[in-house]
């Protein structure tokens, strides 16, 4: 394969021993083993990282709890707070270029997609994080206190960080994850123990070390790699850790969830999804196919609101599925250091294994395909892959692909579309596409999703909070609902 040059910062920070981050200390892990870390577009491993134990994440706990309530964090003022937030910001977008080639050797997407999409979106929410830190705040009520006749009270409720926070994250966008969870705990006065998926690892290190030279004291951001069943699940199951935050699969959440509430430990979880993209008659057929290539192909398809179920009112639907098809086909796969890509490979063999085995058993329930279907290599490429002739009951429409295949179907009046829609477990994401305003306006509501786009789709922004229905989880991602996952909430009342 092509060689590519890498930024002077990338290839510096690759060389390195990949430690720990526990406090300021860079630990090799309790036992010594390491992971391999391995390049999704060649399939060779390029860097090895420590792997953390449960007695890892122990000593990660501790060191959290101290810092959160012995250190000149637990003093720090919000605005304090606010300029340590930005200062990171200003660290990751200064570091950009070197940050995106480290994601793309580490997940295998396009430095240009890592850059312009991963990094400039933790750039921004962070940002947004940081003015938050210094707008928390109470309300003062008036009691009524029945019992207590005559007498005078001032009442008021306040907020305050949680405590320590344990973040596991997936391995499809690894900072972005990891910033959309640093950034309401750093912003309220939380500390963090970060466990980065075990495929993706590198990212969450070097964010550790950007941390710290922004400013944040030892202890605040800890960071450690390590097995799922190990390192993760010692995680979850802490009882030390004030509140869990988690990104992936629902299966794996549920784990975690059911772990935490041995010790009531607070929780969001980010979960899986099976988001539909519904084009009405009227809708504008190259925009309609053009947003819903991108839907499903984007970053490989592993999204979690990917559009991976199309839906299209039947006048349209032949056509439109063969401008799909016709998009796919065109998609130029190779290695994401290489400016001309346009996908790159799946995360790693088990990824690639798992979505070709999606593949074959649609085919053995009787689907079609009209492009792609096969596995590329060297790497853990799998060609952008159209499905038609699927009922709504087959595997291919029910379960999470989490990859670039893309199963059709028409529908013919909007009721149907709607119940079609909602006929899944999950709920993270939805499209509509249309220019009947009015038609639109009447479907969002019923709608049973966390997220509606209207002729456009994964369009984010920090504003707006992120999570799902049903199976896709519980709580928020972004916006002014996340502050409330981050903080415990206290009554105040005072006899005067």
């Amino acid at each position: 394969m092509t060689e590519f040059a890498l930024h002077s910062d990338t290839q510096a920070f690759i060389n390195r021993r990949h430690n720990l981050l526990i406090g300021d200390q860079r630990p090799a892990g309790t036992d010594g083993r390491e992971i391999d870390v391995i390049n999704p577009a060649t399939g060779e491993c390029f860097t090895k990282v420590a792997c953390g134990t449960a007695a890892d994440i122990d000593q990660a706990v501790a060191t959290a709890r101290q810092t959160f309530e012995d250190s000149s964090w637990s003093r720090m003022t919000p605005v304090e707070r606010e300029r340590l937030l930005w200062r990171f910001a200003d660290l990751i977008e200064a570091n950009a270029d070197s940050l995106a080639e480290i994601e793309c050797l580490d997940n295998g997407k396009s430095v240009a997609i890592a850059k312009g999409v991963d990094i400039q979106l933790a750039v921004n929410f962070l940002r947004y994080m940081a003015g938050w830190a210094t707008k928390i705040e109470g309300s003062s009520v008036q009691p009524s206190v029945p019992f207590m006749p005559g007498a005078q009270f001032h009442g008021y409720t306040r907020r305050e960080p949680v405590g320590v926070v344990g973040a596991i994250v997936a391995w499809n966008f690894p900072l972005l994850l990891a910033c959309w969870k640093l950034g309401p705990a750093l912003a309220t006065g939380c500390t963090v123990v970060l466990k980065p998926a075990e495929d993706t690892p590198l990212t969450a290190l070097r964010l550790g070390e950007l941390a710290l030279e922004a400013g944040y004291p030892p202890g605040v951001l800890n960071v450690v790699p390590g097995l799922g069943g190990d390192a993760g699940a010692a995680l979850s199951s802490h009882p030390d850790v004030d509140k869990l935050t988690f990104t992936g699969s629902t299966g794996v959440g549920k784990l975690i969830g059911k772990a935490a509430m041995d010790h009531m430990t607070r929780v969001t979880l980010e979960l899986g999804g099976k988001s539909p993209t519904i084009v009405l008659e009227d809708a504008d057929p190259q925009e309609a196919a053009a947003g819903a290539a991108n839907a499903i192909f984007f970053n490989q398809g592993q999204v979690c609101c990917a559009g991976s179920r199309l839906y299209v009112q039947r006048k349209l639907f032949d056509n439109l599925v063969a401008d799909i098809t016709d998009i796919a086909a065109r998609i130029r796969l190779g290695n994401g250091l290489d400016p001309n890509t346009e996908m790159g490979p799946l995360v790693s063999a088990v990824q690639q294994q798992r979505v070709q085995g999606f593949i074959e058993k649609g085919l053995a329930e009787g689907a079609r395909i009209t492009t792609g279907g096969d596995r590329q290599g060297p790497g853990f490429f799998i060609q952008p892959t159209v499905v038609v002739d699927v009922d709504q009951r087959s595997t291919l429409v029910q379960e999470e692909i989490f990859g670039p295949v893309l199963v059709a179907m028409p529908f013919d009046d909007i009721d149907e579309a709607v119940r079609i829609a909602n006929d899944s477990q999950y709920g993270l994401g939805a499209s509509i596409w249309s220019n009947n305003l009015s038609a639109v306006h009447r479907m969002i509501p019923r709608i049973k999703s966390g997220s509606v786009w209207v002729n456009c789709h994964t369009a984010l922004d920090p504003s707006l909070p992120f999570g799902g229905f049903k199976q896709s989880g519980l709580g928020r991602e972004m916006g002014a609902a996340c502050i409330e996952h981050y903080t415990e909430i206290k009554s105040v009342l005072m006899k005067v």
